[in-house]
């Protein structure tokens, strides 16, 4: 039987009516954030976890339509920034730009962090890497890793490297670097990658197992030299410099993240908002330029493949710490 058209009318507005109670429920699922959100960063600004984490926020802020704050709060290696950070409230308005040193975090304080570098977080996604490269500064005129490792070896103790602070990632690097090779060097701890880079500008101190992105201007300029870089191929952005397995060291290398983490109960909504950021993210030309310009390339592993790494890194880095018998001041 054809249907009237009343009761056409009648279906018409039936439909309507349901599109009607739909449509809270479809504005409701894409409510987050409705606050400006607090991106909290461990280290001083200028290093690479600053540069990436204003990307992100400037890519998470226009698309929600909210502000979205990057709050500097060095000090202590991040732990200063992740205790804030576990300790807020679980509602997606409080984050953690972290990177690799989160999980060598456990393993260097021990029972004086007052967070689990698991239990306490939700790990969203990564948002970029970068590969770590040997640099040394003019107080250093060494041209290739070999004459770093005579003059070193030569003279034990005598070269210092500078580090964002007692077991960053690039110490811990350094100090597997240290471990292959025999050599003795002087740490000099800093509070974040920019610090450490303009005292190795100045000659202040001799070296540093940096990653790419807190470098690569001064390498462009001449102010710094790379020797050798910690990937299993050399960088597209720096194709002149050996890996280290190219420069007579094999085995050495070291990978670099950078990645978001909420506070352990965030809920579900606030953290599909975040991955999808996330991927928009590192799908962005925009943002891979802008990245590409400091030495950073965007990538988004976000979810349980995250997480296993994380895993996985927490108990490689317990057991690095153990063997070298590193422990924070």
């Amino acid at each position: 039987m054809n249907p009237t058209p009343r009761s056409l009318a009648a279906l018409a507005l039936c439909t309507a009516s349901l599109t009607l109670v739909a449509t809270p429920s479809v504005a409701q699922s894409s409510s987050y954030p409705q606050q400006p959100v607090k991106l909290m960063v461990g280290f001083a600004a200028g290093g690479p976890s600053d540069l990436v984490a204003r990307a992100f926020a400037d890519q998470l802020g226009k698309a929600a339509g909210q502000t979205v704050i990057v709050e500097n709060k060095p000090g202590a290696n991040a732990v200063l920034a992740t205790e804030a950070v576990a300790a807020a409230r679980p509602d997606g308005l409080t984050l953690l730009a972290a990177a690799t040193n989160h999980t060598m975090i456990p393993a260097l304080y021990g029972s004086r962090i007052k967070f689990d570098a698991m239990k306490s977080f939700t790990p969203v996604c990564t948002l970029a890497s970068s590969a770590t490269v040997l640099v040394v500064g003019p107080s250093l005129p060494v041209k290739t890793v070999a004459q770093f490792l005579e003059r070193a070896k030569a003279r034990p103790g005598s070269l210092s490297y500078a580090t964002p602070g007692q077991g960053s990632s690039p110490h811990l690097a350094t100090e597997q670097f240290r471990k292959l090779t025999g050599l003795s060097l002087v740490h000099v701890p800093y509070k974040g990658a920019a610090p450490a880079v303009t005292d190795l500008l100045g000659g202040q101190v001799d070296l540093s197992f940096a990653t790419l992105g807190s470098v690569l201007p001064h390498l462009k300029s001449g102010k710094l030299t790379a020797l050798a870089v910690a990937a299993r191929q050399r960088s597209a952005l720096l194709p002149h410099v050996p890996t280290f397995d190219e420069a007579g060291v094999k085995g050495y290398v070291v990978d670099t993240w950078y990645g978001l983490l909420a506070p352990a109960g965030t809920p579900a909504e606030a953290l599909r908002v975040l991955t999808r950021e996330a991927g928009e993210f590192a799908r962005s030309p925009a943002m891979r330029e802008r990245l590409a310009n400091t030495g950073l390339e965007p990538q988004a592993q976000c979810g349980e493949p995250f997480a296993a790494q994380l895993a996985r890194e927490l108990d490689a880095h317990a057991r690095l710490a153990a063997d070298l018998n590193l422990k924070a001041e």
